[in-house]
């Protein structure tokens, strides 16, 4: 194994494989921040120019995190598939790269392929690709997941209706939902991230929920955004859940920072089958975000990049209906400007489809970053373009309860329009019924008109 190389009559020698990994990522704030991003261009270029020479199974050798001490390198290492893994072993990270570009190169061959194929792995991928590159190679990569519909089919895109509301008051929240329903939002999820996560809450905004979409016979899921154990005790209760939420990191430690554990999510998974409302088989949803592990010093040296695709291995685990990125949600400490976050977008997008979850972005913004609502634009139309399976519905695109900026209500058709997707089937011919569009895709003028559910 070569960790060195020379340019221009200088010779670059990097420590180890994570050191590799993280100069050869592209500039993020995170990585600066943690002391172990490259000190130049030119290194960032050598770093590039090792990873591309190295060997698969170099990479799969050198986990972010041993074995021994991490229950997600655990997961990650144990749930490889040896026979396609075998296969691939002694190709260059450059020969993989290629392989996945190649014209030639078939959905079902790149969701054969990730089986043998560890998170650092499918990381040090990203870091050889241009943002084009990962547009291209993630939009091969179909990925889909039934909850009570089905995500991720070819040609549809989807959206995450997001009601939340400063202080849970239930008119709010509920005429946020008819907005966004209005809006053709809400096909992936109706989901609130609540202010007061007690059971009781929890539970009544489910039973809110629940009966408002019976009601309107609205063709989705729900779930209430609380911690994985009030969820649960809601179900058991009786609380009507599709999904069950968690956050999660891409590291023991990170998991203990958000309080959970492997364990605790299967119990979960094993809970929802058995007592959820859902038809299944895909129950659990998770969200991540690039800089997470820095936050809670539970990063172990590695870069964002490859703690965040470790983050998508050890979700392959429970078989998730929905996953997504907060890319840009923890600020400029970790992703300084619109640059930054555009390409972590696009990376974050890429792994997890190559990891074969069904992937989705929350493509947003924090006042204190260098973004503004145009570049968040930009970044939705390139995810759309990769073909990316949802992202958040937002009223106006400001979430007045999490206080950061998003894509919008009015965004998700916008992006169907200019790509020619569709919603998920059964909420299209819903939003058929409900007049908001013609069955030739023409917006009516009930379409936006939240007062349709008040008549």
């Amino acid at each position: 194994m070569k960790l060195k190389t020379t340019l221009l009559g200088k010779t670059y020698v990097f420590r180890d494989v994570k050191d590799v990994l993280a100069k050869a990522n592209e500039e993020k704030s995170g990585d600066q921040l943690a002391g172990i991003a490259a000190e130049s261009a030119q290194e960032r270029v050598a770093a590039k120019v090792v990873l591309a020479n190295l060997l698969v199974s170099d990479i799969r050798n050198s986990p972010a995190v041993p074995y021994e001490t991490d229950e997600v390198t655990r997961i990650i290492q144990d749930d490889l598939n040896e026979r396609v893994y075998q296969e691939i072993q002694h190709w260059t990270m450059a020969e993989l790269r290629e392989y996945i570009l190649d014209d030639a190169t078939t959905s079902a061959d790149l969701r054969r392929l990730s089986r043998g194929m560890t998170s650092e792995v499918i990381a040090g991928l990203a870091k050889l690709m241009s943002n084009l590159d990962l547009v291209l190679a993630a939009k091969k990569a179909v990925v889909t997941a039934h909850c009570n519909t089905t995500i991720g089919l070819p040609g549809t895109f989807s959206v995450r209706l997001q009601p939340n509301h400063p202080t849970d008051d239930p008119d709010g929240i509920l005429g946020a939902v008819m907005e966004g329903l209005a809006y053709g939002n809400g096909d992936a999820v109706i989901g609130l991230n609540p202010v007061d996560d007690s059971l009781a809450s929890v539970s009544r905004i489910l039973h809110m929920f629940h009966d408002f979409t019976e009601r309107w016979e609205v063709p989705t899921q729900n779930c209430v955004l609380a911690h994985v154990t009030t969820q649960m005790e809601a179900v058991r209760q009786g609380a009507p859940s599709d999904l069950i939420f968690q956050s999660i990191a891409g590291s023991q430690l990170g998991n203990d920072a958000f309080g959970v554990t492997a364990q605790m999510l299967q119990d979960a998974r094993d809970l929802m089958l058995s007592h959820g409302t859902s038809t299944g088989p895909n129950v659990m949803y998770f969200e991540t975000g690039q800089g997470s592990e820095l936050s809670s010093d539970a990063h172990h040296g590695a870069d964002q990049v490859v703690m965040e695709a470790r983050c998508y291995g050890f979700a392959k685990r429970y078989q998730p209906f929905l996953v997504n990125t907060v890319v840009g949600f923890i600020g400029p400490e970790y992703l300084y400007d619109s640059k930054q976050v555009i390409r972590a977008g696009l990376e974050d997008h890429f792994m997890g489809k190559l990891t074969g979850i069904p992937m989705g972005c929350d493509a947003c913004y924090t006042n204190h970053i260098k973004a503004d609502q145009n570049d968040i634009e930009n970044l939705a139309v390139l995810l759309v373009a990769a073909g990316c399976n949802y992202v958040m519905g937002i009223p106006h695109g400001d979430d007045i309860m999490l206080m950061y900026q998003c894509t919008g209500y009015h965004d998700a058709e916008s992006l169907r329009q200019i790509f020619g997707k569709t919603a998920i089937p059964e909420f299209e011919a819903w939003m058929i019924k409900m007049g908001l569009i013609t069955p030739d895709r023409k917006l009516t003028r009930r379409f936006g008109d939240a007062s349709i559910f008040l008549q």
